[in-house]
């Protein structure tokens, strides 16, 4: 794979963290509500951890310029790492979790689509 210019880099960033955006205003939507975003831990990263009710929800945002090829991006190294901030973050927050259920979703964005939100898109290896 040839090496990108910073400028691409920077450009994939930006979408990447506006897909962030787009997705929790899409989750607040549905009656989630945010307690945190881009937790990150050595070893891996939560893009949005959001709670509706009893449901305690870790998501993974996928933006591509094609929606579909989003759906492909959450490879299982991509999951291990996923998992290990998940464990992580439960482990600092016990209070947040008491007494409620967790689940890993997943958002995909593409250009000129609507969100695609995955409910339980994964399973969490706590």
């Amino acid at each position: 794979m040839p090496e990108r210019s910073p400028q691409s880099r920077r450009r994939s960033l930006a979408y990447g963290r506006l897909g962030e955006v787009v997705a929790m205003v899409w989750l607040m939507g549905k009656g989630y509500r945010p307690v945190a975003s881009r937790f990150t831990v050595r070893g891996g990263e939560v893009d949005l951890i959001m709670r509706r009710g009893k449901l305690v929800v870790f998501v993974e945002v996928k933006a591509r310029a094609a929606r579909d090829a989003a759906t492909y991006a959450i490879t299982p190294v991509k999951r291990r790492r996923f998992n290990a901030a998940v464990r992580v973050w439960l482990s600092r927050n016990p209070r947040e979790t008491r007494e409620c259920s967790v689940r890993a979703d997943a958002v995909f964005i593409g250009r000129w689509k609507l969100p695609l939100h995955i409910p339980g898109a994964f399973d969490l290896e706590l």
